[in-house]
């Protein structure tokens, strides 16, 4: 009889000390903190969005009147006349709501999930402040791009010379490059991507795949509304991911690497105490 108390007490041991093993195993592994200054970065976000809220206000004395790149070449006007919509206004509406509301929500809520799925929504208030922050540095970037290059846009590009001046907002004749959407787009999808792969987010490719999808198509949207060239919307895309890119890593680095424990360290941890009990218990 008393052999089998042992054996039962011993597996008793065995047991209660190998049942935490698999949630420890399962634990979420820390995430990277990230450099961030909360005062000078929200100073930029709101100085920058300041200033681009400035140049629309100021854009009919700012803007070119005249067009300084008017020619168009053939892989651009091929382009235009295979994806332009018949109607051009509903592309426009439907490229407004996907570059300027859903994406945001697209990239600041797919930062959040990936947070939450390793339980540390106490990183998004940040996220979201260097996303913003990646998005008002793009927004300005475009501005001056589009004041300095004056491009003439597709359809004031196809408008008889005495009709240009009559289109509903002629001081926006001539900013076709880049593509203003495209470049925001772009510029939060990398920013929420990059800073999730920073942090160590299991879910970061996640947010590259939906990010990059809806972002390009916006930019198919702006050539549909024939409101931009195809060059327009590849150097949109080209600049936005840069700048979504460069913001994070440059200027918010990692300050640590996180220790992260293999799962057999785990399992290890809660086996050598089990093993200990299994001897005593014996």
């Amino acid at each position: 009889m008393r052999i089998f108390r042992r054996l039962g007490a011993a597996g008793s041991a065995l047991w209660l000390g190998l049942a935490g093993a698999p949630a420890a195993a399962q634990t979420p592994a820390p995430t990277q903190k990230l450099r961030w200054d909360p005062s000078l970065d929200l100073a930029v976000t709101v100085g920058g969005a300041a200033a681009w809220i400035a140049s629309e206000v100021l854009k009919p004395d700012l803007a070119p009147s005249h067009c300084r790149w008017c020619s168009v070449d053939a892989a651009d006007a091929g382009v235009r006349d295979a994806l332009v919509w018949r109607d051009t206004t509903a592309a426009d509406t439907i490229s407004n709501l996907a570059g300027f509301a859903l994406m945001p929500l697209v990239s600041v809520g797919f930062d959040s999930l990936a947070a939450a799925h390793q339980r540390a929504l106490g990183n998004v208030p940040e996220d979201a402040l260097v996303i913003a922050e990646a998005g008002v540095v793009a927004a300005d970037v475009t501005q001056l791009t589009k004041w300095l290059v004056g491009r003439e846009r597709p359809f004031v590009h196809a408008l008889r010379p005495e009709e240009k001046p009559r289109t509903a907002q002629p001081s926006d004749n001539n900013l076709s490059f880049i593509s203003g959407h495209t470049t925001e787009a772009f510029a939060l999808a990398a920013a929420s991507a990059t800073i999730g792969a920073m942090r160590g987010y299991r879910w970061a490719p996640l947010v590259w795949s939906v990010g990059g999808a809806v972002a390009a198509t916006t930019g198919y949207l702006r050539i549909a509304a024939d409101k931009h060239w195809l060059t327009d919307v590849v150097m949109g895309m080209v600049v936005g991911i840069g700048i979504g890119v460069a913001v994070p890593y440059v200027f918010h680095s990692a300050i640590e690497a996180p220790v992260r424990p293999p799962a057999s360290s785990a399992v290890h941890a809660q086996a050598v105490p089990a093993v200990t009990a299994l001897t005593l218990a014996w």
